[in-house]
């Protein structure tokens, strides 16, 4: 039987693209319509992180307005249809993604996305964004049952892939990334510059680097050779 090869697997959001832009927008649309006060990117950014249906949540109470679990659900609705229209306005990739990732394909490296935004919309922006190609699989988070923190969402895009479990390492920003890598007992890497409510040193990631630059040396060290 061939040996599975190894596999790298990414976060989405605040990992391989700056797409804080184009969901404040779409947040601040909401805000706008339903006659509250708009946020600033830069006081909305550490909002995300934990999905759309929470970015409304603190967006509602940052406004200091009530929402109902029945509006909430609605307004959530409204969110990813606007945001499907709006999906790549103002998103860009980090510096040194596109070359990051062809290292490790040059290593050998399946490459995989595991995201909690909806599979379509993420297939969608990667493609906008020009890197969609590279992935063996995109899977988000209505792919399987299961959705980060749950390490099982993980795992599921790794045998999707086809990649090597034994092999593989996860790449993300948030503590979603980090606890479901920990709980699926595959290292992690961590950049420090997306969207989480605590900075990643605290999270505990095996590695954390500050450009993508770094990210080939940190896998070398953390993924065990054929």
């Amino acid at each position: 039987m061939t040996a599975r090869p190894p596999i790298a697997v990414f976060d989405l959001d605040g990992t391989l693209a700056e797409t804080a832009g184009d969901l404040i927008g779409t947040l601040n649309v909401i805000l706008r319509r339903e006659g509250l006060q708009t946020l600033p990117l830069e006081q909305a950014r550490d909002m995300i992180g934990a999905g759309a249906k929470a970015l409304i949540q603190r967006g509602f109470t940052t406004a200091g307005e009530p929402l109902s679990t029945e509006r909430l659900d609605a307004l959530f609705s409204d969110f990813i249809a606007h945001y499907g229209d709006h999906l790549c306005e103002q998103s860009h990739l980090f510096p040194g993604v596109v070359e990051a990732l062809d290292a490790l394909r040059a290593r050998g490296f399946l490459l995989a996305v595991c995201t909690n935004k909806y599979e379509g919309q993420a297939v969608r922006l990667l493609g906008l964004l020009g890197i969609a190609d590279r992935f063996a699989t995109i899977c988000g988070r209505e792919t399987f049952p299961y959705f980060k923190p749950d390490p099982r969402h993980i795992t599921l895009t790794v045998e999707r892939a086809g990649g090597d479990p034994a092999r593989a390492v996860m790449v993300g920003d948030s503590r979603a990334d980090i606890d479901a890598a920990k709980a699926a007992g595959i290292p992690v890497v961590a950049v420090p510059f997306g969207y989480t409510d605590l900075p990643v040193t605290e999270l505990g990631p095996d590695r954390i680097i500050a450009h993508f630059d770094e990210l080939a040396a940190a896998v070398d060290a953390l993924v065990p050779a054929a």
